[in-house]
């Protein structure tokens, strides 16, 4: 029996979290630990991680040693006026990237800042749902309304709701389940009330709506400075660049990061 792609899907509703540059990395981290990989880019009308790949692309072909690249797909989301149809239109092309890609052991999914059908489409179809979140109560506020005076849990949020909606659905669609993953990202080395704060106010609202918590990226300039090239940090070495001690923290980051997503087959090549 031929085994199904694993699927992991970034999302949240607020755009500049960080989604493609945890996407990129995790495809890159896939890559070079030898497995097949295939990307969609349903915020293809933003493409931020479609370019990333670009640049990828240009900055490989200049090279001795060709970067490994994954099999990618940009999705645009239907211009047809009548909803029914545009709704069938998104459902159909991501069933066909899918498809494209079903021989591949993992498929990275980056989703826009933003609700639409094609963005729900790609979360109900997620093995493994990860949520960047900046370490900022504005950002916050995306998966929690709180109570200002006491930052008690007053609701999750519209986002959390949708979230609860494709875990239910993809039960019923074929007893699948969904393992959500919230990932603070941009995280500061300083240790100040507010970070405080947010790890208490995070780790509650894990027990109450259900996600796993992890630590993602510390604010590090380096994670932006690589998109133009297409570069990762697992990339320096192999372009011959110096690294400092910013590089290998974020390398370190890296690795923590993957180990504890805890995909399928990937835990062995981690420990």
């Amino acid at each position: 029996m031929t085994q199904k792609p694993y699927i992991i899907v970034l999302g949240n509703e607020k755009g500049g979290t960080g989604k493609s540059t945890v996407s990129m990395h995790v495809i890159v981290s896939l890559l070079r630990m030898g497995f097949s990989v295939g990307s969609i880019d349903v915020d293809a009308r933003q493409g931020t991680l479609s370019r990333y790949l670009d640049n990828r692309k240009m900055t490989s072909a200049e090279m001795a040693n060709p970067l490994p690249l994954p099999e990618h797909f940009p999705i645009l989301p239907s211009q047809t006026s009548l909803r029914e149809d545009a709704i069938k239109e998104d459902q159909h092309n991501l069933e066909q990237a899918l498809t494209q890609l079903s021989s591949k052991r993992f498929i990275v999914i980056d989703t826009p800042g933003s609700d639409s059908f094609l963005s729900r489409a790609a979360h109900a179809v997620a093995d493994t749902l990860i949520t960047p979140l900046n370490d900022s109560f504005i950002d916050l506020d995306m998966l929690v309304r709180l109570k200002s005076e006491t930052l008690d849990i007053l609701r999750p949020s519209t986002y959390a709701e949708m979230v609860w909606e494709q875990k239910k659905q993809r039960a019923i669609r074929d007893q699948g389940t969904i393992e959500w993953i919230v990932l603070r990202n941009r995280l500061s080395s300083i240790n100040a009330r507010n970070k405080e704060q947010m790890e208490d106010v995070i780790q509650a609202l894990a027990k109450r709506i259900g996600f796993r918590y992890i630590p993602g990226f510390g604010e590090r300039v380096i994670f932006r400075e690589l998109f133009l090239s297409g570069l990762t940090v697992l990339d320096l070495e192999d372009c011959k660049m110096a690294m400092t001690l910013s590089h290998v923290s974020a390398k370190q980051e890296l690795r923590n990061l993957i180990h504890l997503i805890q995909l399928p087959d990937v835990e062995r090549l981690v420990a």
